[in-house]
């Protein structure tokens, strides 16, 4: 089975030289290559992956000229994926991109197309109330068992992203894949992964409650409008 592993990158050239090492070790593993999309960032991001990308085989980069949001940027680059399997992680290194062959393994052992996602530990008190809160919301709303929503990393065969009508375009992606999945009858098989510090930088939406706010704002709005569409 080929994986593409998609990596969306926005402003994140401080992180990419140690997000590349690590993705070339996961690209050196037969069959599975690494793209990263440069999100339409406005830092040094296109320079350093001009200059690190020819010391990693396996591993190519896509161009956003202009940040449309986080999920598309990641719809970007699975359309440009070759893989049987295809799926995505984040650039901050919180999760490590070597996750994916453990993805990989489980399906491997399952031995019929599924839906691996990681399942976050070592986060802070704070966030895993936030993420129950969140999670015990989008389950009521939709009727499927939603945990852990934005773990990563996702990893699904390639015939159900071609199943996708719509898909948003910001963070709530990661809901409409794993809620499409759910809905579809294909298995969800979840893993831990351990959820750490970021290398360099803050995160682009977690960075304060105002911000977390606005999250539940766009997160309970795209859930209103999937509700909406399951019953028409």
């Amino acid at each position: 089975m080929k994986l593409s592993l998609i990596i969306p990158c926005y402003n994140e050239s401080a992180n990419l030289p140690l997000l590349l090492e690590r993705c070339g070790q996961l690209a050196a593993q037969p069959g599975i290559e690494v793209v990263l999309v440069d999100n339409g960032s406005t830092d040094d991001s296109p320079r350093v992956l001009l200059e690190l990308l020819p010391k990693y085989p396996g591993c190519r980069s896509v161009r956003v000229e202009v940040n449309q949001g986080y999920g598309f940027g990641i719809l970007s680059g699975l359309r440009a994926a070759e893989g049987e399997y295809l799926g995505w992680t984040h650039a901050d290194m919180q999760t490590d991109p070597m996750d994916a062959l453990r993805a990989m393994e489980l399906l491997a052992r399952h031995g019929r197309p599924a839906y691996a996602k990681g399942r976050r530990y070592g986060r802070p008190l704070a966030d895993v109330l936030f993420t129950m809160g969140m999670s015990a919301f989008e389950t009521i709303l939709l009727g499927k068992a939603l945990w852990d929503i934005n773990a990563q990393p996702n990893i699904f065969p390639r015939s159900f992203f071609q199943t996708w009508d719509n898909p948003p375009h910001d963070f709530s992606l990661d809901l409409y894949a794993y809620f499409m999945a759910k809905q579809s009858g294909l298995e969800v098989l979840r893993f831990p992964v351990r959820f750490g510090e970021r290398a360099h930088g803050t995160s682009h939406w977690n960075v304060n409650w105002a911000a977390k706010r606005k999250f539940i704002r766009r997160t309970i709005d795209f859930s209103l409008q999937l509700k909406k569409s399951l019953k028409s």
